[in-house]
């Protein structure tokens, strides 16, 4: 009888594991698929520095990045994203690149304009290439969404913001992987009297950055991994996206700071695992 009972509790013990494995497998699945990837977080961030004027303390930053529309990010989560932006209500808005994953085969880039359009930041909205809006001979497509949206695109060149009698400086850089970056045309008009941000799409090109006077690099592309494991942190990032996948980091003895954003979408696999999507707020501070 012992033996008939242990083979039959070997058995239950065996289709209970089973069934755990099963179902901790498919509720796995489902989180990374339909949860996580539509859970937004909005992760906020004090910039103290002695170059940021008195007339920009407390002006609010928002970036959002690499929305990849088209992979399984569609226009109306797009819409949901964009007035979430707006309740943030920011001054200064950035998109650090990706806004489409194929522009190619993506049917109606023109529905984006009004959706662009309509996110409201007083003192300007600017953008910079990533390497999907180069992809696919998509750089015309891009350019002419974010005009029509009243995007500034910052293509190896900088722009000075003001307000009252201050200004900060924005440089953008071209992508690095598919575009025609030029950081020496880009930085050109830098003194280092004013407080300098740079957008750049790719992070891990932040120490080259940070030696051409940058005080702040913001930057995308990473996702985050998409996909992390506890203690392990991203498992595959993408090309110059390894050093610094995700957050704060402080750059050479410059100090740059450079903070990478998680972005909305997601590219090649449609899944988000411990890699929330981000919207990144930055209020500055004079000091």
């Amino acid at each position: 009888m012992s033996n008939i009972y242990t083979r039959r509790q070997f058995l239950k013990k065996g289709l209970k594991s089973l069934f755990t494995t099963v179902l901790a497998s498919s509720l796995g699945y489902f989180y990374a698929r339909y949860v996580e990837p539509k859970w937004l977080q909005i992760t906020k961030h004090t910039i103290t520095h002695p170059l940021i004027p008195k007339s920009f303390d407390n002006i609010k930053i928002v970036q959002f990045s690499d929305t990849h529309i088209g992979h399984s990010f569609d226009i109306d989560h797009f819409r949901v994203v964009a007035s979430k932006l707006n309740e943030l209500e920011p001054d200064i808005v950035f998109f650090t690149g990706d806004l489409i994953d194929n522009p190619s085969i993506f049917p109606s880039p023109d529905e984006l304009i009004p959706i662009l359009y309509n996110i409201k930041a007083p003192l300007g909205k600017f953008s910079i290439y990533g390497n999907h809006d180069h992809g696919g001979y998509g750089s015309d497509i891009y350019r002419d969404v974010m005009i029509n949206s009243n995007f500034t695109t910052l293509l190896n060149e900088s722009i000075e913001i003001k307000k009252e009698k201050g200004k900060i400086i924005v440089v953008g850089l071209d992508d690095i992987m598919l575009g025609r970056p030029d950081f020496t045309g880009a930085f050109e008009k830098i003194t280092g009297d004013h407080y300098t941000i740079a957008l750049v799409h790719e992070p891990d090109v932040a120490p080259r950055v940070a030696s051409f006077g940058a005080h702040l690099q913001l930057s995308g592309h990473t996702h985050g991994g998409q996909i992390q494991f506890p203690f392990l942190g991203p498992i595959i990032t993408p090309p110059l996206g390894k050093d610094y996948p995700e957050g704060k980091f402080t750059i050479g003895a410059t100090n740059t700071l450079l903070y990478v954003n998680r972005g909305l979408g997601t590219t090649r696999l449609p899944f988000r695992f411990l890699s929330r999507p981000e919207i990144s707020v930055y209020t500055l501070k004079s000091i």
